[in-house]
């Protein structure tokens, strides 16, 4: 069986976006986010874009690990 090269994009997109969505995760607990969901109804930018940007990432560094 032939040994399969990973690639290293790949690995540093999934630990980025698994990264992004940890402090995306961390900020949507946060009081000021609490605070603004409450007086709007809606999370931050700031949220938003980092659970975004984390799971865009890790979905492409996923798919560039285990692709054929």
């Amino acid at each position: 069986m032939a040994k399969k090269n990973i690639n290293p994009i790949g690995v540093i997109l999934l630990a980025a976006g698994v990264g992004l969505l940890i402090w995306g995760f961390n900020l949507y607990g946060a009081f000021g986010n609490k605070l603004s969901r409450t007086l709007t109804g809606a999370s931050t930018n700031e949220t938003m874009l980092f659970l975004a940007g984390g799971a865009i990432c890790a979905v492409l560094g996923a798919v560039l690990i285990f692709k054929k």
